[in-house]
């Protein structure tokens, strides 16, 4: 006797979401949120988001760091190099005082071994902080601030700093290095700069 297979739609993804091109944050809204988690003593999500607006990392990237990646004993480096899952190509990021400080006591409070995971879940079936993971504390992040958690997600901190050297120094070249993209047109459409440049132009246009 023969049986009728029966398939429900799957619902997709991003059903009553918002999607497209996150929105980086500004000065403002990153000295707002490390206030908090520095009143928090939180060593963990203070070096997470100093370290992921510094390295300019894919979240993928940035969650699955080792401690060898950026220290050598005790002492976190000021720069540092890994090769990204996406691309399969080296990228080289800066870490500023403040992200190493936070690094520093990261791994001093979890006595981290220089082949531990930098940033641990509390999952005990992974092996270290997961994408998904990152996307909630991030949504926590945004929503004490007082912002819509739906404009904002894990690119938000990769184009952050991308997107404050650009309109300092309109180098696209440099941010295209920083960001560790092939082609100048992928740093183009990520960080949105034709639409902006093209809006700032018409504001000062008093038609």
């Amino acid at each position: 006797m023969y049986q009728i297979a029966i398939y429900t739609k799957k619902e997709p993804w991003n059903k009553n979401k918002l999607v497209g091109q996150k929105r980086p944050l500004t000065l403002q809204q990153i000295w707002e949120i490390r206030v908090r988690l520095e009143l928090n003593k939180d060593p963990k999500e203070l070096a997470l988001v100093n370290l992921g607006i510094d390295s300019k990392l894919r979240g993928c990237d940035l969650v699955s760091l080792r401690v060898r990646d950026i220290a050598h004993g005790t002492t976190v480096q000021s720069r540092a190099m890994i090769l990204q899952q996406k691309t399969g190509k080296t990228v080289q990021f800066e870490i500023t005082k403040k992200a190493r400080n936070a690094v520093a006591a990261l791994i001093k409070q979890n006595n981290l071994a220089h082949s531990d995971f930098l940033f641990q879940s509390r999952n005990a079936n992974s092996i270290h902080l997961s994408t998904r993971q990152y996307s909630r504390i991030l949504t926590r992040w945004i929503e004490s601030i007082g912002l819509d958690a739906t404009q904002y997600g894990t690119h938000t901190i990769r184009r952050t700093k991308p997107s404050l050297i650009y309109k300092k120094t309109k180098n696209l070249r440099a941010c295209q290095l920083l960001l560790g993209h092939r082609k100048l047109e992928s740093t183009v459409l990520y960080l949105g700069v034709e639409v902006d440049d093209a809006l700032e132009i018409s504001a000062g246009i008093d038609a």
